[in-house]
């Protein structure tokens, strides 16, 4: 089985183009023109990733779903205005290209259906898609020039995402980005799922889910999810690092190779969803510049993570 062309079911976009990777008992969909969006992940053709029942819902109302890579930040800002690498942003909240959380405040930058790739590669365990920064729209959201390359990789047992991201010549380039991918064991109710996680330190948070700029000492967790509410950002203190989801004979593990210090974890009472986040920079970082890295004028950043499951 190879990349395919169209879309491989009626909850994809209607216009996207879906690339399909397999390999052993997996078989992964990515949708390059709608901001390299992980639409599928299968395990012996059972679904693990969450919220993609309807993605054409979710792109026309700008909602994360599936595996959405989250550019140019993860997670949410404090207000409308950051200050990074020299440069002072003023957004605009009525922008399309912005999506508003609860609160109000824009969260997890530019959304994935309205950010199109160029696929340099395609065969049938591994894809390659570019996105250029260019964009006078973009570049009024986030005004540092570069581009990105993302590569897929499916082994039989595991899906490798790797983000290279490539500052231009004329500045340096904040880097902040992150990953959201949402994961399910299938036939087994929610309470019954085992949750695994390292130890790690946990941000403090105000009421709108802003870091305070306080931690506190968290784990190892080893328990059954039950009816436990998680909407938490941490830091990681080791890599690489592992955050496992555990029952009915099956472990889906999300591991962080190298690049992602921080990790947002969201597992919302009653959602069938756990999702173990990935992230370059805590919430908030081009605010705060807390944590966040910088790629000199010509540098890279690389990032990788893989989703694994036995």
């Amino acid at each position: 089985m190879g990349v395919r062309g169209t879309a491989m079911s009626s909850n994809l976009p209607s216009d996207s183009f879906a690339c399909t990777l397999a390999k052993g008992d997996l078989t992964a969909v990515f949708l390059p023109g709608r901001g390299m969006l992980g639409a599928s992940f299968r395990h012996r053709g059972e679904e693990i990733l969450r919220r993609v029942d309807d993605l054409e819902v979710a792109a026309q109302k700008g909602s994360t779903a599936g595996i959405p890579r989250i550019h140019p930040w993860a997670n949410r800002l404090a207000g409308f205005h950051y200050q990074a690498a020299g440069r002072r942003v003023e957004l605009d909240r009525s922008s399309p290209l912005l999506h508003l959380d609860d609160h109000g405040l824009p969260i997890h930058g530019v959304p994935w259906s309205l950010l199109a790739w160029d696929m340099i590669k395609a065969g049938s365990d591994r894809l390659v898609a570019r996105l250029d920064w260019s964009r006078s729209d973009l570049l009024a959201i986030f005004p540092f020039r570069h581009h990105l390359e993302m590569t897929a990789t499916l082994a039989s047992d595991c899906l490798t995402l790797e983000t290279t991201l490539t500052a231009d010549a004329d500045g340096p380039v904040p880097v902040a980005f992150g990953f959201h991918p949402y994961v399910g064991l299938p036939n087994l109710p929610r309470a019954e799922w085992q949750l695994q996680l390292p130890a790690l330190r946990q941000f403090v948070l105000d009421k709108a889910g802003i870091p305070t700029g306080e931690e506190e000492a968290f784990g190892p967790f080893d328990a059954r999810l039950d009816d436990r509410h998680f909407d938490d950002g941490f830091a990681v203190l080791e890599e690489p690092a592992t955050f496992s989801l555990m029952g009915a004979d099956r472990r889906i593990t999300v591991e962080f190779l190298s690049g992602y210090r921080y990790v947002q974890i969201f597992a919302p009472k009653g959602k069938d969803f756990v999702a173990l986040e990935p992230m370059t920079a805590p919430t908030n970082a081009l605010v705060s510049g807390r944590g966040l890295t910088l790629a000199e004028p010509g540098g890279r950043f690389q990032a990788v993570f893989q989703l694994r499951v036995d």
